[in-house]
């Protein structure tokens, strides 16, 4: 689960994080207030969307005067913002967060993550700042610092004094800059994050450390222990048809392709998606239904699947296991009579009623093809819903 830079900010600021001044606005005028509210004679105007990439993208303007300010946000308001990260289309900007505009003496990257081959979290610090991690890694590897934390999320003072120093950070903001760098692995450990970063954390002109930027990524396992995250979503913000199938308990992700895939556990969804691909098509969705769902689960997945207009084909490819072929086939037949289902549909089962299931499917009257094996299901796919 994703959080907006305000709402990650308010974080920070429990758990000792200083922050620049400043408020959310949803309106022009809100936003010159907000900047009148604030000390100083500058301003930063940024765009509030689930993406990074804001600042290339036009999404962080500086503003002179109040003016400036609401002229910045009427801009923003309401318009679609493209970044490298939303795809063509866009994401609506809905609010803007002003703050106060201020001296940056240096920049550090800080990054707290899972590093799955560690089994273990890890905090990430890089001298340079304000770029993306994934191109410092890829360009400027030897400005890459990692620490192992440990289970609990402590990072020891030894280990925080240990990549400050290779930050060449100054002598005076040493302490605060490790205490920061604690403070947010204790973030990470007990916000239940997948990710928590900065970026930058910077060294002002008037020695105060500051997390410039602000990204919470929380664990979506962990959201039983955190009632409150629910009031932290941003529905604007989600895909309908995601949002519908989080409230079935499936796990869906909307994507730009024509064929529709139905499917049950992920490692089998995720190479039946690159099984189409490999024979030249693209995959409209990734959809586990779980190893243990029922007959109206699997119904509900189907009628997520066909709401997307871009479906042309469905392809569903199920190895029974626990999941029994013959409830995927009950669901399936169920929700295409309620939807009048017309595209065509290529089936592979495997496993458990195999031949039930396609027992279940034949009898149907639908529109379908058996295939063998995935190879030929996704070839047989492609080739229904056009490359």
């Amino acid at each position: 689960m994703k959080i907006h830079e305000f709402q990650a900010k308010e974080i920070f600021r429990r758990h000792g994080i200083h922050v620049p001044r400043g408020s959310l606005a949803r309106t022009p005028e809100e936003a010159r207030e907000a900047a009148l509210a604030l000390p100083g004679d500058g301003w930063v105007v940024k765009a509030q969307i689930l993406a990074g990439g804001r600042g290339k993208a036009g999404g962080i303007l500086l503003a002179s005067t109040p003016d400036e300010v609401e002229s910045h946000a009427r801009r923003l308001l309401g318009a679609p913002l493209v970044t490298s990260q939303t795809g063509p289309r866009g994401r609506p900007v809905r609010a803007v967060l002003v703050e106060e505009r201020v001296d940056v003496i240096q920049e550090i990257y800080a990054g707290v993550t899972v590093d799955r081959s560690e089994g273990r979290a890890v905090l990430l610090v890089s001298s340079a700042g304000g770029m993306e991690v994934e191109e410092v890694a890829r360009s400027h590897p030897q400005s890459l610092f990692r620490e192992k934390l440990e289970s609990d999320g402590t990072l020891h003072p030894f280990q925080a004094r240990r990549v400050t120093f290779a930050m060449g950070v100054p002598k005076e903001a040493l302490p605060e800059m490790q205490g920061v760098l604690q403070h947010l692995c204790r973030l990470f450990y007990e916000e239940d994050c997948s990710l928590a970063e900065i970026n930058p954390l910077i060294i002002a002109g008037d020695g105060r450390v500051l997390a410039l930027d602000a990204k919470i990524n929380f664990e979506d396992n962990a959201a039983f222990r955190h009632p409150d995250w629910e009031s932290m979503k941003d529905p604007d913000e989600e895909d309908p048809l995601e949002r519908e199938a989080s409230r079935h308990g499936l796990n869906y992700i909307k994507l730009d392709g024509n064929i529709g895939c139905l499917v049950n556990g992920a490692g089998l969804a995720m190479a039946t998606m690159d099984m189409i691909k490999v024979v030249g098509g693209e995959p409209a969705n990734f959809l586990d239904v779980g190893g243990g769902a029922s007959e109206e689960a699997v119904s509900h997945a189907f009628r997520i699947l066909l709401s997307d207009p871009k479906v042309k084909v469905v392809l569903i490819n199920i190895f029974g296991g626990i999941m029994r072929c013959d409830v995927i086939a009950r669901g399936v037949v169920r929700a295409a009579a309620e939807l009048g289902m017309e595209v065509p549909m290529v089936v592979r089962l495997e496993g458990t009623n195999a031949e039930e299931g396609r027992r279940l499917l034949a009898d149907s009257g639908l529109r379908l093809i058996v295939a063998e094996g995935m190879r030929e299901a996704a070839q047989r796919a492609v080739e229904l819903g056009g490359r």
